[in-house]
């Protein structure tokens, strides 16, 4: 499936936020592209502007990287600043690892790494909360690759939590922001590219081996694959029948 830089005028558009020159929206952007949606991508690290409104799109994306949310540069300090905007206008907003951090500090919470420089690096337990099970079922593993963890800052909800080096793993603010540790967007090739180019950071302490990377995809997948599913239905539905967040607001 061809995702373009160039968003069809003819189709609602998603805002994708990438990290990395090759950086792909995975199985994410695929999902939105079948849903009728088209995707604007764009890269700040790499000099792109973020909009100053949403009004001309249905939602936004940020994914992940190997930068962190505490990092100086000026393009991580953009992006966090720039979630208000999502947040201030209600629209569709979904923070992938280092974009659900991201959201966190933009909300006044904390990222930081384990104190004993533990890492979550291959697939590991899930467990949705309460509030997260009245949403929809949830994986029992996903696939994680990070050092930092977050926050649950004030007005947010608590979905899904892990294991105890890093317990908060998916939070919800307002009725149409979300973020997650975990990696749902990751296809097999992704897999393939990650576990070589980032191998060192197998040694890390908490990490898996590569062919334990390989083995709880063939076990986990279909799961997480589901679960995406589900919540694109929950979080923008398709293009054609969007959920209205306003209307939703109004019936409260």
């Amino acid at each position: 499936m061809m995702l373009s830089n160039g968003p069809d005028s003819s189709k609602p558009r998603i805002l994708i936020v990438l990290h990395q020159e090759h950086s792909s929206p995975g199985r994410v952007g695929q999902e939105l592209v079948k849903r009728g949606f088209t995707l604007d991508i764009r890269k700040p690290r790499f000099g792109d502007a973020l909009p100053t409104t949403l009004e001309g799109h249905a939602g936004a994306v940020i994914f992940g990287g190997p930068m962190s949310a505490n990092d100086p540069d000026a393009f991580v300090k953009k992006e966090i600043d720039w979630i208000k905007v999502p947040l201030r206008e209600q629209k569709p907003f979904f923070g992938i690892c280092l974009g659900g951090q991201m959201m966190v500090k933009q909300l006044g919470g904390t990222v930081e790494g384990h104190k004993d420089g533990l890492v979550e690096i291959g697939y590991y337990p899930l467990e949705a909360t309460g509030a997260g099970s009245s949403l929809m079922d949830w994986p029992q593993k996903v696939y994680q690759w990070h050092r930092e963890g977050f926050s649950l800052p004030a007005g947010c909800d608590l979905l899904a939590q892990g294991a105890p080096a890093y317990p908060n793993q998916a939070i919800r603010y307002g009725p149409a922001a979300y973020g997650i540790q975990f990696h749902p967007e990751l296809t097999h090739l992704m897999m393939v590219r990650w576990t070589t180019k980032a191998v060192e950071r197998m040694t890390l302490p908490g990490a898996q081996q590569r062919r334990d990377h390989f083995a709880g995809r063939f076990i986990h997948d279909a799961a997480v694959r589901s679960w995406l599913d589900n919540f694109l239905d929950l979080w923008i539905r398709t293009a054609k029948n969007p959920v209205k967040y306003c209307q939703l607001n109004a019936a409260e």
